[in-house]
């Protein structure tokens, strides 16, 4: 069920988000970015988890915006971001927990105004509709089933705000014959 859903729940977001043109025709494949995945789950899964009953939707998408950081770190200088040990915490340390989706959007994204709202608001639909579809699957809380799913849908979410910032930075994706 999980990897299935893993794949269902990209596919919404996905087509969610072509539809709103904040993707390209084919996902990405930025494997540097990819492979910081485990590190970062690993590191943001005490936190994520501790603040999903009472915060859910900023649980998952506080997630989204660390994909996008992490994007825009690979983009900048990867050199020096991709050997930082723990990219979660060098970002919540910034301003703490409460505050990430803050800092990313004003100190990594460099966003303002109604750049900086438009974004606040795109992550807030993006987590909100990936809970909606954790909800429907009926899953029992505090069973290994509902943690994969949890962790299905903070991979879900990491990869699509990859994907939304590179397309920000001017990388599409295209088919090569």
């Amino acid at each position: 069920m999980n990897q299935n859903f893993e794949k269902q729940l990209q596919q919404d977001l996905y087509e969610y988000l072509l539809s709103k043109s904040e993707v390209d025709e084919r996902f990405p494949d930025c494997p540097d970015v990819e492979g910081k995945w485990e590190e970062i789950a690993r590191a943001y899964l005490p936190d994520g988890v501790r603040e999903f009953y009472d915060f859910p939707t900023a649980s998952l998408g506080w997630m989204m915006y660390i994909g996008m950081a992490v994007a825009k770190f690979w983009d900048d200088e990867w050199e020096i971001y991709g050997n930082i040990p723990d990219l979660y915490g060098y970002l919540r340390n910034k301003r703490g927990y409460d505050n990430l989706d803050d800092y990313v959007r004003e100190d990594v994204l460099l966003l303002q105004g109604e750049e900086s709202s438009a974004l606040e608001k795109l992550a807030g639909d993006c987590a909100s509709r990936v809970y909606s579809a954790l909800r429907h699957q009926n899953i029992e809380p505090g069973t290994t089933e509902a943690f994969k799913a949890y962790v299905s849908c903070l991979h879900v979410l990491y990869l699509t705000g990859a994907a939304i910032q590179l397309k920000r930075m001017g990388y599409h994706m295209a088919k090569i014959n």
